[in-house]
């Protein structure tokens, strides 16, 4: 017959010392926190250069899939009508070309 497993018992005193003893990771973090809520200095010191907002760039907004779909069919029709050599990518880059001149 196979024996049966039985499992370790951890004696009491070894369970405390694990239990009470933090890692240094969270002494490390314990401490920082400590000295970031103990320093109002340092705070008042950071706060000023949160405070200054950077002006805002003017970046083109992206047309929208509907709207680029759209220009690029227009496109292909046009090119199609013209007997002008070209392909459906080469349609679709022109019309997001289009599209983000306008504004759209």
């Amino acid at each position: 017959m196979a024996a049966k497993k039985t499992a370790k018992t951890i004696p009491e005193s070894a369970l405390k010392k694990v239990v009470a003893t933090p890692k240094p990771a969270a002494k490390k973090a314990a401490k920082k926190a400590a000295v970031k809520k103990a320093d109002p200095a340092r705070a008042a010191v950071k706060a000023p250069a949160t405070a200054k907002k950077a002006p805002a760039k003017k970046t083109a907004a992206k047309p929208s899939l509907d709207a680029v779909a759209r220009a690029a069919y227009l496109n292909y029709r046009n090119r199609v009508e013209k007997g002008l050599p070209g392909d459906s990518h080469g349609d679709w880059l022109e019309a997001e070309r289009q599209q983000s001149e306008l504004g759209c």
